[in-house]
């Protein structure tokens, strides 16, 4: 292997890239100045120095607590629990929610032997019981383990006086229900809102 196709290799191990589309990365950094591809080093080698994990909601950040946590023009007692770090960035680029953010790190998956305690479920329930939630709103996927996840923390927090909502899942805007999927039909039909 050469350097080109160790770097091709490399680049098709992101999520959603194939060789294809990494093959044509790295010849783009081969086009570009050489100073491009320094700088493009140089912030992947100093990425895990410079971002970590927020002490409190788990997201990434470069400051601890993230500018998130630490905003108090924020709601704090409402909690959008969402699965991954970037779920957080996705939610924040809406500019709808104005509460603050949990980050599991995963969803029950007992096939893949994720379970409740590989997540930081815990840290949730204490964050809970510390801050006052009034609202915890679980923003999973719905597929099988975000639905699974969703209904273990249902159980788990009914107790904890707090109102515990589930993000609506249907249609999309623009969506053709010729196109719909019998799950995705299902949902908007059990979420029909009234006009």
């Amino acid at each position: 292997m050469n350097a080109l196709d160790r770097l091709v290799a490399l680049l098709s191990k992101l999520p959603g890239v194939g060789k294809k589309s990494a093959g044509r990365m790295a010849y783009h950094i081969l086009d570009t100045s050489p100073g491009y591809a320094k700088d493009l080093a140089e912030e992947l080698a100093g990425l895990h120095q410079a971002i970590r994990h927020c002490s409190v909601c788990g997201g990434f950040t470069e400051s601890d607590p993230c500018p998130i946590c630490s905003d108090t023009g924020r709601d704090g007692s409402i909690i959008c629990v969402v699965e991954r770090a970037q779920d957080v960035r996705v939610i924040e680029e809406s500019r709808e929610f104005h509460g603050r953010f949990h980050v599991l790190g995963g969803l029950i998956a007992p096939l893949e032997g994720v379970g409740p305690e590989d997540l930081s479920i815990g840290k949730l329930l204490s964050r809970v019981r510390a801050e006052g939630t009034r609202e915890l709103i679980l923003a999973m996927n719905p597929t099988l383990e975000g639905d699974t996840t969703a209904l273990y923390l249902q159980k788990l927090l009914k107790d904890s006086g707090a109102d515990v909502t589930r993000l609506a899942s249907g249609l999309p805007v623009g969506g053709d229900l010729e196109y719909a999927d019998r799950l995705t039909l299902s949902r908007s039909f059990r979420g029909r809102v009234k006009l």
